[in-house]
């Protein structure tokens, strides 16, 4: 299931609703609609963030002109949220395996990660 794309900015948790793409040729920044799928050169932006993007001296913004709409959910991502739901609720899901119990440690080991350091013989 794919999930509501949020704003790259950090520590801002609105949806994306544009798409931050920099022409570096042409010392330009271009905001425009939220793009169908993220790229990895590109940046997606909630309104606000998408509003009051400024560019570094000697760039030039180019704004997409109208509102920015928030992408409508497919009756694909509906199903499957539908379906995680139902799954969860489930009451005859089997039960997850216990967890795995840590070997004993020998007397004067002491474990770190995947490595052991043992005491040295004198």
């Amino acid at each position: 299931m794919r999930s509501v794309r949020k704003c790259s900015r950090t520590g801002c948790l609105e949806p994306a609703v544009a798409t931050l793409t920099y022409a570096y040729s042409d010392s330009t920044a271009v905001v425009g609609p939220l793009a169908t799928a993220s790229e990895p050169h590109s940046y997606d932006l909630c309104e606000a963030h998408a509003l009051g993007l400024t560019a570094p001296k000697g760039w030039e913004v180019v704004r997409h002109e109208g509102e920015f709409a928030a992408p409508e959910p497919s009756s694909d991502e509906l199903t499957a949220l539908a379906e995680a739901v139902r799954e969860a609720g489930r009451s005859d899901r089997p039960t997850a395996p216990p967890p795995e119990q840590p070997e004993p440690r020998r007397t004067g080991e002491i474990r770190r990660g995947h490595l052991r350091v043992l005491p040295g013989r004198a």
